[in-house]
């Protein structure tokens, strides 16, 4: 196999500091590079973010990390599989490999591995029968920073969630770890241990980019940090609720082009070792087991046609 991390998502945006704003209200912190702004966690040296100027929002590219034989092994089957590489963009000057996807989604895979992120506090939750704290209070402050800890997991739109699978498993080297019939499919690290999915994707008429997930503490940072976004005037997304494919709390706020950013936590973790097998969930488990109703708008791709 190849891949063992995701290292950033890389957007588009038609306003620079529009889109360091929103994401630097959603807890990241930026920095300004030439004609990019670079956002990241709290605590954590990985660039998460990137964004590059534009006429118009779009994914630019998604960045994995290898070990130096996986990047060796996957060249090979690119070339095997007649997939053209690619010099690096100018916006975005980096090594490693480049190519495109079934999609023309561009991708950038290269020798690097996940930085380490700030721990959580373990939560002490009072249970029927079973007390995990006595005589202490343990509701958030109203002041409590929300500050991501790391980017979790990216889902991409594509209109043959098949062909992408095939392509991202056979060639990149992720490996599937669920999915929900020809909806949406949850694809993990090739390598090692890994979260439930570090990169999905969601049927669609053409491609785009849905949302980017960021993980947080826990289930008060995901309220505090979304109603702090709501606040400020961003538009809602979906949420509170919990994902059955993956496990995870969620939350979700729109950016200012429409797509969405993710607060999330307690998302299953899979050893790199475990015999995990594949399951094909039902369309009523696709995206959640509670929480509001979805909106209809969702699943909508905002991103503008060529």
């Amino acid at each position: 196999m190849t891949v063992r991390s995701l290292q950033h998502v890389a957007l588009a945006v038609p306003d620079l500091a529009l889109g360091h704003k929103f994401y630097g209200d959603f807890g990241l912190e930026g920095r300004a590079e030439g004609n990019r702004a670079i956002m990241r966690c709290h605590g954590r040296d990985q660039d998460q973010v990137v964004l590059v100027e534009s006429r118009k929002k779009r994914l630019h590219h998604v960045c994995f990390g290898a070990g130096e034989q996986g990047l060796a092994d996957l060249k090979e089957r690119l070339e095997q599989n007649r997939v053209r590489l690619l010099d690096a963009p100018n916006e975005t000057p980096a090594g490693g490999l480049w190519f495109r996807d079934p999609d023309e989604q561009l991708v950038n895979v290269r020798v690097a591995e996940a930085a380490p992120w700030r721990d959580g506090t373990p939560l002490k939750f009072n249970y029927p029968n079973h007390y995990g704290r006595v005589a202490t209070p343990w509701h958030p402050k109203r002041d409590q920073p929300v500050r991501p800890r790391r980017l979790s997991h990216v889902l991409c739109f594509t209109p043959d969630v098949e062909r992408k699978i095939d392509f991202y498993t056979r060639i990149v080297g992720l490996k599937l770890s669920d999915r929900a019939r020809s909806i949406v499919a949850f694809l993990r690290a090739g390598e090692g241990p890994s979260d439930h999915h570090i990169f999905a994707l969601l049927t669609c008429d053409r491609p785009g980019f849905h949302h980017a997930s960021f993980e947080v503490g826990n289930i008060d940072e995901i309220g505090i940090g979304a109603n702090r976004l709501l606040d400020k005037g961003y538009r809602d997304g979906w949420g509170f609720g919990r994902h059955v494919i993956g496990s995870n709390f969620f939350h979700y706020v729109r950016d200012p082009w429409n797509s969405l950013a993710e607060y999330s936590c307690d998302i299953d973790h899979i050893p790199g070792d475990y015999d995990w097998k594949p399951t094909d969930f039902p369309p009523e488990d696709a995206l959640y087991v509670w929480g509001p109703k979805p909106p209809a708008d969702f699943g909508a791709n905002f991103e503008e046609k060529d």
